[in-house]
């Protein structure tokens, strides 16, 4: 059974820094792609990044250069460290697993984060 756990979401000022955590359970990194999402007030869901089996990432062009995701297969946690936060970077932020190895079809969530940015 996949669960996922996210937490470090806050208030911070525009500029300010956050780390996001995914405790993961059910799912071996070295097989599966996590995935990191947001959504905000009145849009819809969309990508953040990406950290695939093999330890790659990829980022949406919105946080390239800003955020950093990462994994730590001891803890079973992945990450996702966001610095010189925007106001336009508030939204709740979901983790996300992959339903199938090698693949970026991401079939399970976690509750949910929320971040929030003043300016």
């Amino acid at each position: 059974q996949v669960q996922l756990v996210e937490s470090g979401g806050g208030l911070v000022q525009a500029g300010g820094s956050l780390r996001l955590s995914c405790a993961v359970s059910g799912r071996t990194f070295s097989r599966y792609a996590m995935g990191w999402f947001r959504q905000a007030p009145g849009k819809e869901r969309e990508f953040v990044a990406t950290i695939y089996w093999s330890g790659a990432t990829s980022y949406a062009d919105s946080v390239k250069g800003r955020f950093t995701t990462s994994r730590d297969s001891a803890q079973n946690a992945v990450f996702l460290q966001m610095n010189r936060l925007k106001p336009e970077d508030t939204a709740v932020y979901y983790c996300a697993a992959a339903g199938r190895p090698y693949s970026t079809d991401y079939e399970f969530w976690g509750q949910g984060t929320q971040v929030t940015v003043s300016s």
